[in-house]
């Protein structure tokens, strides 16, 4: 046990050593991770909020039917600064089809006849469903109307010596119960766990192509396979650095996502709209310890995969279909409503996903993490059987 103990560390340290040579390995598992994905999440979020801004600030053209009769209607439509008044034209829906005006406002001829007589009026927004702008216009109209609306009904209650306390008999106040690491999982819990379940398998990709269809394409997988050490402890070697580079990307995403998480709550106006927010280490410790298991499946099935390659181009359309069969499972916790639950604790990547949101917002179903754990550690031992029995056949390894 020793002497295979000793030939596996021999094997790891020379496979760990040529794949840190290789500069794309060192991009997959250091850059990308530590660098693109934080930078990307900031360029995103910094987009999105400058989009958001741009479209709060942006000028919406309108068009008002009837504007003659009401008159206060129009003149508070004329005093909003995002909203301009174009021209009354016939083809207006056309218009709102191409974009060329974001909404229109059609009021009655009798509109203030039937204020006046105390009757009830029906205006109409007429808008683009599905065009961002035109929502935006729509809703800014809307708000208009309400206040006129509001000062309508003031008006009628003051005829009737009525103050307008009298519509609103109680208000409603929210008020935030959730310690802060509820908050935080609630609004991470479905989003990290995903990213860093990607970056894990996207970090154990490279390597394990390269060790394998890598190395049948160098020509050194003959030489390799002529040394006195048994195949099994090969792949255990090849297994490890694979599965080593895919937790140090998982480790290194863990600490620049944080990062990122932290530099843009500080540039928030009003942070204190989110709530106080905290991330525990014990979760992320408990999820990163789910994530082995997980990241070991992967890392021997992606040896899997690429073993059958003749070449590394080929390796790459072979692994496809598993990121795919990945990405589709890690998706659902992003989805609401969906909850854990002892037969969805079976399923790899989604089991994993799932417990990650309960582990963020604080919650830890003992049961359910054993299970996961249990199954996750199985599948990863069968896969990395698999691995050996392949590595075995010199019908798959040197197959034309």
């Amino acid at each position: 046990m020793s002497k295979k103990r000793s030939l596996f560390w021999v094997v790891y340290r020379k496979e760990l050593l040529d794949s840190l040579r290789d500069r794309r390995a060192l991009i997959s598992m250091i850059v990308v991770p530590f660098v693109v994905m934080p930078l990307l999440l900031l360029g995103m979020g910094g987009l999105t909020m400058k989009v958001t801004v741009s479209a709060e600030t942006r000028e919406y053209a309108v068009m008002i039917i009837g504007e003659e009769a009401a008159p206060s209607v129009l003149e508070r439509i004329e005093e909003s600064e995002t909203l301009r008044i174009v021209p009354v034209a016939d083809d207006f829906r056309e218009k709102i089809a191409q974009r060329e005006i974001q909404a229109v406002l059609e009021i009655p001829d009798d509109f203030d006849e039937r204020i006046s007589r105390g009757e009830a009026a029906e205006l109409r927004i007429f808008t683009y469903v599905g065009d961002s702008a035109s929502r935006i216009a729509a809703d800014r109209l809307e708000r208009i109307l309400r206040a006129e609306r509001a000062q309508i009904v003031r008006e009628r209650l003051a005829e009737e010596g009525l103050s307008d306390e009298i519509l609103r008999p109680f208000s409603v106040v929210q008020a935030n119960v959730a310690p802060p690491e509820k908050v935080t999982g609630a609004l991470l819990g479905g989003i990290l766990p995903y990213v860093l379940i990607m970056i894990c398998i996207t970090g154990a990709i490279y390597p394990a192509l390269d060790l394998t269809a890598g190395e049948k394409e160098r020509g050194t997988m003959e030489t390799l396979l002529s040394s006195p050490v048994p195949r099994s402890i090969l792949v255990f070697g090849k297994f490890g650095v694979v599965l080593t580079f895919s937790l140090a990307s998982g480790f290194l995403a863990v600490t620049a996502l944080g990062g990122s998480f932290w530099v843009a709550l500080s540039q928030l106006e009003a942070p204190g709209q989110l709530g106080e927010l905290a991330l525990n280490p014990v979760s992320i410790a408990a999820f990163f310890l789910l994530l082995i298991p997980m990241a070991a499946l992967f890392s021997a099935l992606l040896l899997v995969f690429s073993l059958f390659a003749r070449n590394f181009r080929e390796a790459q359309t072979y692994v496809g279909p598993l990121m795919i069969a990945a990405i589709l499972p890690a998706a659902v916790a992003v989805i609401p409503g969906v909850e854990l639950t002892a037969p969805l604790a079976l399923l790899p990547v989604l089991n994993v996903s799932l417990i990650g949101r309960d582990l963020l917002s604080g919650i830890y179903p003992w049961g359910l993490i054993g299970l996961i754990l249990v199954s996750s550690s199985l599948y990863a031992a069968l896969a990395l059987w698999l691995a050996v029995k392949l590595f075995q056949k010199e019908a798959v390894i040197f197959r034309e």
